[in-house]
């Protein structure tokens, strides 16, 4: 069953230029499938997989040989989990250079792209990053009519919040992993998810990075699930873990560099009044995140619901292509989110208990301090707007943040 994906749109741009097309992102957020979308609009192309560990050694030990097989003859060549492949940027730039065919590669890992291979393919690549659903891929598949008519609107029905609501606690519980919205119990969700979640540790912990061990990223990723919103404290995770911190900081990396988890860094103009040097930590998935503290309790019913809503709309920025920020003054003073937008500044707090027009003394502080033309409070089933001086602020329900950014 093939769900439509936005980013195929994008890539459709980009068939008959010459640069090659990378798609990267966390394992099964639906790589392989898009690709083969893509290829099968196409002819005289060929499909590799290199977890064929024939043709990922051919590829290593004998490009030439590689390359008679399975790129004289095509216009188009597509490769599958190309993360397993060493150097591969610099076989890559080669195959460029020397033959007329157009290449499509995908990873699950970004580190042979951004750290050793990009210094030789600059210019000649595009990197498309795909991740699991948006809320707007999943209310588009869970009920287009319900998206195509109604979720433009400003304001809902009662019932209409009543499922917009329903389909925002399955979300929150389970996330956008493809496989996971097609399942059709939620017994059957959480036997994906644990399986994304164990895949994760063979195929990239073991595989890719040599790890001997995954206790330690075990550990870590059970401490961050338990950390969600909250500024980083690298004393607190050493000890948690037991790993020191140049440990840490590597296991850390893997995570930002196979697309687990978010980085929100301090936003500040004054170093001496604003700056927190601390990142927040955000999961990309919130199902992946249930998963690894092994809790898929309704959302009415738990006491991190909060944290849960606040991952959420961590998530859709990043799948937004919006660089995650925060504020927060050496005096306390806290925004929950900041984000840039074709060279504007934007607050976004979220309240989700919220069911009135209020703001808090931080959020307004940086209204008075930055004179953003905007600002958004993530609440409930909220709509209203009110001038704040010159600032426009919009109270929107959570499941409507989409519409905003």
């Amino acid at each position: 069953m093939y769900i439509i994906r936005h980013l195929e749109e994008k890539i459709q741009k980009f068939l008959n230029t010459r640069e090659i097309i990378a798609i990267v992102g966390v394992r099964q957020c639906g790589k392989t499938t898009l690709m083969k979308q893509v290829f099968n609009q196409l002819k005289n192309a060929i499909f590799l997989d290199f977890e064929d560990r024939e043709k990922l050694e051919l590829f290593e030990d004998d490009l030439d040989s590689f390359i008679k097989l399975y790129i004289k003859n095509y216009d188009y060549i597509f490769i599958d989990e190309f993360q397993y492949a060493m150097d591969g940027g610099k076989k890559l730039k080669y195959i460029f250079d020397t033959q007329k065919i157009k290449i499509f590669i995908s990873g699950s890992s970004s580190s042979e792209l951004s750290i050793q291979g990009i210094q030789y393919l600059v210019g000649r690549i595009f990197i498309f990053r795909l991740n699991p659903f948006s809320f707007n891929e999943f209310l588009s598949f869970k009920d287009e009519q319900l998206f195509d008519e109604v979720y433009k609107q400003k304001t809902h029905s009662d019932s209409l919040v009543k499922r917009f609501n329903q389909l925002l606690n399955e979300f929150l519980i389970y996330g956008g992993f493809p496989r996971v919205i097609i399942s059709e119990s939620d017994d059957e969700k959480q036997i994906v998810l644990r399986n994304i979640y164990d895949t994760y540790f063979i195929r990239e912990i073991k595989s890719i990075f040599n790890l001997a061990s995954d206790y330690n990223m075990s550990k870590l990723m059970s401490a961050l699930s338990l950390q969600i919103g909250g500024m980083m404290n690298f004393r607190e995770l050493s000890s948690t873990t037991g790993m020191k911190y140049p440990e840490l900081m590597k296991y850390l990396n893997i995570l930002n560099k196979t697309f687990i988890i978010l980085e929100s860094k301090p936003f500040f103009k004054n170093k001496r009044t604003e700056l927190v040097k601390s990142p927040k930590i955000y999961y990309l998935d919130n199902g992946l995140r249930n998963a690894v503290i092994k809790n898929f309790q309704m959302v009415k019913i738990r006491a991190d619901a909060g944290y849960l809503r606040e991952n959420f709309i961590a998530s859709e920025l990043s799948k937004n292509e919006i660089e995650l920020r925060h504020w927060r003054t050496k005096s306390k003073a806290e925004v929950d989110f900041i984000f840039e937008k074709n060279g504007e500044v934007y607050p976004l707090d979220v309240k989700s208990s919220l069911n009135e027009p209020k703001i808090t003394k931080s959020f307004r502080s940086f209204i008075e301090k930055y004179q953003p033309k905007k600002g958004f409070v993530a609440c409930a089933n909220l709509f209203a707007n009110r001038k704040i001086s010159n600032t426009s602020v919009f109270w929107i329900p959570v499941y409507h943040i989409n519409m905003h950014i």
